[in-house]
């Protein structure tokens, strides 16, 4: 098998066709995808050494599962805490709900800063 290698003309200068192989379609979710807003523009060397080695999707897909499953055991470690029960929910829903966003808010600052701005 012969890999062509093909050119495109840029001014005087012909350049290679670079291609990045196929990396595999997973999906990323909400944290993964903040984690690569970060690195692409305030950790770039980072972000181009994963791209260019096809381990930006494996990498982002593993930080968004860290992150998801550090985000749900916060919450219900906070809610535990704070005492936040479903007798709670049943008896002032208004009460429980301002008490969840709450743990629910305090929860993602603490996954944004110890795994996504990092």
């Amino acid at each position: 098998m012969t890999n062509k290698i093909t050119y495109t003309q840029q001014g005087d200068y012909l350049l290679p066709d670079l291609k990045l192989p196929e990396q595999p379609k997973v999906e990323i979710g909400i944290w993964g995808k903040r984690h690569l807003k970060y690195i692409k523009h305030h950790r770039p060397i980072l972000y181009t050494n994963l791209l260019t080695s096809c381990k930006l999707t494996a990498y982002l897909a593993d930080i968004d599962e860290q992150a998801e499953d550090m985000f749900f055991r916060l919450v219900k470690q906070l809610a535990e805490k704070e005492g936040i029960t479903d007798q709670l929910k049943a008896d002032n829903q208004m009460l429980w709900v301002k008490r969840m966003n709450n743990i629910r808010n305090r929860a993602e600052e603490i996954v944004n800063n110890e795994l996504i701005l990092v």
